[in-house]
């Protein structure tokens, strides 16, 4: 067998290095992606509100089956903080994201429950504004995207992203994301997150509302009289 001495393995990773590096070059010079992603840059720059109906679908692969969920979903930007309360039609539910703190109220069970985002709050904000006030070159700081194309969706022609966690920790939780923009307004209308298990998540938003007054109350929980106040586990 032929040895291969220091100088061969050093030429070699040199070389290896190369062609890493051009091909992340290409990847990141692509100017169809950097064109969705200045268009992304001036919508979060601009961004203060957004108001949008939902329709989320759940797929569990191991049963082959899917559950949605309907609602109304308000953003905010608060000082430097985003603000997000969904309002889940059918089963009721709230779901208000704020000061670092997820609160998830079930009405039929008259109970609230509090989790404390702690240190994976930047984490948990940078989902949040996926495509919804966050800015383009900001997800390069965390994934590796890639533009799929233009594609329609429900009359809309947007561009498709595909990201991919560049964490190992998060890509145990999403192994990839596609984000569906409308150019015209820098803004995702539709998301699909695909866990390592083969589920995945499907959100489709409409009637979609920039930069409208959104009242105080849109982003407080209605709780009834009786309401349990319980916490959940820290993040």
């Amino acid at each position: 067998m032929m040895s291969v001495g220091p100088g061969r393995l050093a030429l070699a990773a040199l070389l290896g290095f190369v062609v890493f590096l051009g091909a992340a070059l290409a990847f990141a010079q692509d100017p169809d992606l950097q064109k969705v992603l200045g268009q992304m840059d001036s919508a979060a720059a601009a961004f203060h509100t957004t108001q949008a109906n939902f329709d989320w679908e759940q797929y569990w692969k191991v049963v082959n089956d899917k559950e949605s969920q309907k609602g109304t979903v308000y953003y905010r930007r608060a000082g430097k903080e985003i603000q997000m309360m969904a309002d889940i039609t059918d089963p009721p539910k709230s779901v208000l994201f704020s000061e670092g703190k997820v609160q998830v109220y079930e009405p039929k069970l008259k109970r609230v429950t509090s989790y404390d985002a702690g240190k994976n709050r930047e984490a948990v904000e940078s989902f949040l504004v996926l495509g919804f006030g966050g800015g383009g070159h900001d997800l390069l700081k965390s994934f590796d995207v890639k533009y799929l194309g233009a594609e329609n969706v429900d009359g809309v022609n947007t561009a498709k992203l595909e990201l991919i966690p560049k964490s190992d920790r998060i890509r145990n939780i999403f192994a990839k994301i596609w984000l569906w923009i409308d150019p015209a307004r820098g803004i995702s209308v539709q998301q699909q997150f695909f866990e390592p298990s083969g589920d995945y998540r499907l959100a489709k938003y409409s009637a979609i509302q920039l930069n409208q007054k959104i009242p105080d109350s849109a982003f407080k929980l209605k709780t009834a009289n009786g309401t349990q106040f319980i916490s959940g586990p820290k993040g």
